[in-house]
């Protein structure tokens, strides 16, 4: 990487320590609070789900038994580090949560965590954890572009930029002078981990993969500002993370128009329950079906003309065996998009073992196509070529997924999205919704971030000793 280029990080953690909400366009400020409340659909959609309640239960034995800081998906409180764990792998096995393009990184489930966790600790304003969230989204995005495709073939880039994008959000609710900010993320980076081989056997890893990266970068942060030190080359060294983790890594991707490009307002929602790599081949589905007034019953075969990313990911998962697998699976979401026009929670949930479903899944094929690849990651075009029962062969495609940013979800499909996400784990009831969603969209204008649902606890037991 050379000495040459040493200057990026530290610009980076310099933004990072430096930004004001006041700095923030407003545009932006609002976006951010968008994805704010999109994330907090998706951390409630974690409760009862194995892993996180495994992860839940984990924290709950290793204490405190209270603390300043919420966890979601059972209203339970804990420390700040706890806090972040959980809701961090809460928020992503839905599938529903946040991904910026570019990167290939879900920025939602590892900065609102350590962030939320931190601003509830210390009482901080709705602006200063809205500028907090900011620097998170711009550190991890750009450090994900800059490890590029070569990284993300191998590691899932929200694990690894996740953990240096949460303490860069834990760092800025912390006050980290630019200084401190660049140990942490030394402190982060040499903690960056995750790797794809858990998709091989439907494996529980991701979700802990994310709850790591938001308590590793709190943990980042917080030694940091007790005087930890950390590699301060830690993105661009000889020995760092592009230089064990990547082949292809741009340096002038770290500090790319710092303060002018936006990239958290680039930051796409996602509207089916699945990976990313489907969305666009799902999209493109239900475009051919509506034009061509097809059903699923007529429909013989399906390529999905996909980028190589798509087929690093989805390509190990022949026969799922589980629901979150299932998600993985690129025949299995277009099935349900071929049966039900959507592959949701419910979907998934009830019907991705269905025999027409499993069969449709084997009618499904992926192709890698020079112009989807071409355009990957900063377009992510979405391309189908049907079969028809009848002989015909058809084709669509689609140039901006719904969720993307000239395709987005308005506030009322967002408060949509988290009333169905809180429906389907039980996490909330829609009554409390009614009240707690307006504080959600209120959040900037706090004058100290508390609990986002407040729980009316029962009178604890005394015991009372001789």
């Amino acid at each position: 990487m050379g000495n040459g280029s040493d200057h990026h990080g530290s610009a980076l953690a310099a933004f990072a320590a430096e930004l004001r909400f006041r700095d923030i366009p407003a545009s932006v400020s609002a976006r951010a609070v968008d994805l704010f409340v999109d994330w907090v659909g998706s951390a409630l959609a974690g409760k009862g789900v194995p892993p996180v309640e495994i992860l839940s239960r984990f924290a709950k034995s290793m204490g405190p038994g209270d603390g300043p800081c919420e966890i979601l998906i059972d209203r339970s409180s804990s420390s700040a580090l706890f806090a972040a764990l959980v809701n961090g792998a809460s928020s992503h096995v839905a599938e529903q949560d946040d991904v910026h393009n570019g990167s290939v990184l879900h920025p939602a489930t590892v900065v609102f965590p350590a962030a939320l966790a931190l601003a509830q600790e210390k009482r901080v304003s709705g602006k200063v954890f809205i500028a907090a969230v900011v620097a998170g989204y711009e550190v991890g995005i750009r450090i994900g572009e800059f490890l590029g495709r070569s990284h993300y073939k191998i590691f899932h880039t929200t694990g690894t930029a996740g953990t240096i994008a949460a303490a860069a959000a834990a760092g800025r609710v912390l006050g980290l002078t630019p200084v401190t900010m660049l140990h942490a993320f030394g402190s982060a980076g040499t903690q960056a981990a995750g790797l794809w081989e858990f998709l091989r056997d439907g494996a529980d890893s991701k979700p802990l993969h994310t709850g790591k990266a938001a308590a590793n970068g709190l943990i980042a942060a917080s030694l940091a500002r007790e005087g930890l030190t950390g590699a301060k080359q830690i993105l661009e060294g000889p020995q760092g993370m592009a230089a064990g983790m990547s082949r292809d890594a741009d340096p002038a991707k770290l500090a790319d128009r710092l303060g002018s490009r936006w990239a958290l307002a680039e930051t796409s929602f996602k509207f089916h329950a699945s990976c990313r790599h489907t969305h666009p081949a799902a999209d493109a589905l239900l475009k051919a079906m509506q034009e061509n007034s097809l059903k699923m019953a007529d429909i013989s075969g399906v390529t999905a003309l996909v980028h190589q990313g798509a087929i690093d990911v989805l390509g190990p998962v022949v026969s799922p065996s589980s629901v979150h697998q299932a998600k993985f699976s690129m025949g299995t979401t277009l099935g349900l998009i071929a049966a039900f026009g959507r592959a949701g929670m419910n979907e998934f949930e009830q019907a991705y073992a269905r025999p027409d479903i499993a069969a449709f899944r084997d009618r499904v094929r992926m192709e890698l196509d020079a112009e989807v690849d071409g355009a990957y990651p900063a377009r992510w075009i979405g391309k189908v070529a049907l079969e028809t029962v009848d002989g015909r062969r058809l084709e669509a495609r689609v140039d901006e997924p719904k969720g993307d940013p000239g395709n987005t979800l308005s506030r009322d499909e967002i408060d949509s999205k988290v009333r169905k996400l809180a429906a389907f784990s039980g996490a909330a009831a829609p009554a409390e919704l009614d009240n707690v969603l307006p504080r959600l969209w209120a959040i900037g204008q706090l004058d100290a971030v508390g609990a986002l649902i407040p729980v009316n606890a029962p009178a604890r037991q005394v015991e009372v000793t001789a």
